[in-house]
């Protein structure tokens, strides 16, 4: 298994950048190909990004890309959200997850951490 915990949010005014970190514990990080996932009020939760294991690839939902960068640190045990350009439609609380699996993007993750709010003031 592997605990996962966000932190960096915060309050930011619209244009601004925010880092985000997930720190992992527990088994290896490395074993794990991780992602973010935002989720506004009253809306689903929705993929953001993707990292496989080893970070050669990355995947970014269409609104986010040119403006976050997914990026990880296994030797830090930690995953990062490098956020640019903040709208306030990015205004989500942001969840780190896991999973074993090494194919990409997936609708489910095995490990999810506790979120960290996001809000973009205009």
């Amino acid at each position: 298994q592997v605990q996962l915990v966000e932190s960096g949010g915060g309050l930011v005014q619209a244009g601004g950048s925010l880092r985000l970190s997930c720190a992992a514990s527990g088994r290896a990080f490395s074993a794990y190909a991780m992602a973010w996932f935002r989720q506004a009020p009253g809306l689903e939760r929705e993929f953001v990004a993707h990292i496989s294991r080893g970070g050669g690839n990355t995947y970014y939902e269409d609104s986010v890309k040119g403006r976050f960068t997914c990026s990880r640190d296994n030797a830090k045990n930690t995953l990062y959200l490098q956020m640019n350009s903040l709208k306030p439609e990015d205004t989500a609380v942001y969840y780190c997850a896991a999973t074993v699996y090494n194919s990409g993007p997936r609708r489910d993750y095995e490990y999810w951490g506790q979120g960290t709010q996001v809000t973009v003031s205009s």
